[in-house]
């Protein structure tokens, strides 16, 4: 049965149907199928690039070192990458408008260059705009190529012709395949354009960087049959008008989802932050009522994070309740716990919470820091400085205990803080001796222990 010419692709999932409905039969979703005209590929053009498949091996005769990676210069991008730039992968790097997408993987382009071919494909600027940027950023080298071509078959020629270690594709968005009858960055056109540079990436050998578009939600604009397809999918978080940007892996087929990688934007461009413990902490804040200090875990790397918190009277008869790098549910839930354990009233104020550099604490284990935030400003005190603080909040207001405890006083002692608040029970193995350990098994300890040093309810642990 011959294929019809036209069809209605999913925006949402990528599926096909042969008809319009209100909702997509693969994903359910409402309002989401385009119709694009569907047009035969000319003779010849994919049987050029179809490689023969060698048939079923056992997995045992595989070598799983023959396409090692490669290491970059920048050990914040190996660690959100797994360790590293995998052969014939196929990354898609998302963010909002002018958060520093062109501006990283320029960077990277530099880094491969010292090594091997690149190929910069730009399909939203002239190469005089590119080779602007790279001079400002001191990215420009002779071994980096560069394309300004939206034409999907121009693109994988060249990628076939050159045979770079590194391929970026700026923006997929543009690419366009001119046996389908439909404008490009329609679902159609990338989803086509993306499965033919994934089949080209596989053959060849060559890492293919593709840089996607967001919509006014953040997610990645196109089908979400894209993020599906690639290997890695990686977004570029931060404000524009801010200097720390945040490169986290939503996907990742070669390591863990967990790392980030912390950078700085500078006049030169992007910089890798080496300490981010020390970037993003706020000297002149610490000893304000309302800011704390925690210890998370992102990935494999301990990180200490100011947070800060203002409870104010509000004007209105429904507080507000903002927060910002904390989850806003979270918020609630210590707000209750607070008032009802602590038996600290609230009532109706107003209260702001914000984690200070652009990073989003997502675990538990900030939850007695928030507390104890949210309680130095009702007492009107400020934590004793050198204060570090972990541990997680049950709906009793117990302290519970958290992972990798020993990494995170390790990561405070080094900084120089010399006394912890965290849940009891905790083995005792790993501790740094220069840091005063204070176990407490409820909200309450807590908050005798940060605003009344004098006042210890549960054992001070010194490490000898």
């Amino acid at each position: 049965m011959a294929r019809p010419s036209t069809v209605f692709a999913c925006s949402e999932c990528g599926g096909e149907s042969p008809k319009w409905a209100g909702q997509c039969p693969h994903c359910k979703a409402w309002n989401t199928l385009e119709e694009f005209k569907v047009v035969q590929p000319r003779k010849g053009r994919e049987a050029e690039r179809k490689t023969q498949s060698a048939g079923p091996v056992p997995l045992t005769d595989i070598d799983a070192d023959d396409a090692p990676r490669l290491v970059l210069d920048w050990g914040e991008l190996n660690r959100v990458l797994g360790g590293g730039m995998v052969p014939g992968s196929l990354v898609l790097v998302g963010g909002e408008p002018g958060v520093g997408k062109s501006t990283l993987l320029m960077h990277l382009a530099r880094q491969v260059a010292a090594r091997g071919a690149v190929l910069y494909v730009s399909g939203e600027e002239s190469a005089r705009q590119v080779k602007m940027r790279a001079d400002r950023l001191g990215a420009v080298h002779d071994r980096l190529l560069m394309l300004p071509e939206t034409d999907a078959d121009a693109v994988l020629g060249a990628i076939e012709i050159t045979a770079p270690k590194l391929a970026i594709v700026d923006s997929i968005q543009t690419m366009y395949d001119a046996g389908l009858e439909a404008a490009a960055g329609t679902v159609s056109q990338v989803r086509e354009c993306a499965a033919r540079l994934q089949r080209l990436a596989k053959a060849s050998g060559t890492t293919i960087f593709l840089v996607g578009h967001v919509t006014k939600e953040g997610s990645l604009a196109g089908p979400r049959v894209l993020e599906h397809m690639v290997d890695t999918v990686l977004y570029l978080e931060g404000d524009r008008h801010q200097e720390f940007r945040i490169l986290r892996a939503t996907k990742n087929r070669f390591g863990s989802t967990d790392e980030i990688g912390i950078f700085s934007m500078g006049e030169a461009g992007l910089e890798e932050v080496a300490d981010p413990s020390a970037a993003l902490l706020g000297e002149n804040s610490l000893n304000s009522s309302g800011t704390v200090v925690l210890a998370a875990v992102e990935g494999t790397r301990p990180l200490l994070v100011e947070l800060q918190s203002l409870v104010t009277d509000s004007p209105y008869e429904l507080p507000r309740r903002s927060a910002t790098g904390v989850d806003l549910n979270r918020l609630h839930m210590i707000i209750a716990v607070v008032e009802t354990r602590a038996r600290l009233r609230i009532g109706k104020r107003d209260i702001f919470v914000n984690v200070a550099g652009g990073i989003r604490v997502s675990e538990p284990a900030a939850d007695l820091g928030l507390a104890l935030s949210i309680a130095s400003n009702l007492m009107d005190q400020p934590l004793p400085g050198g204060t570090v603080v972990i541990g997680e909040l049950g709906l009793t207001g117990e302290v519970r205990r958290v992972g990798q405890l020993d990494r995170r006083l390790q990561e405070a002692a080094r900084r120089g803080f010399t006394r912890a608040i965290i849940p009891s029970g905790g083995t005792v193995a790993g501790r740094p001796a220069e840091l005063d350990c204070i176990e407490v098994r409820h909200l309450t300890e807590a908050i005798s222990v940060a605003f009344s040093p004098d006042l210890v309810p549960a054992p001070r642990i010194h490490i000898e």
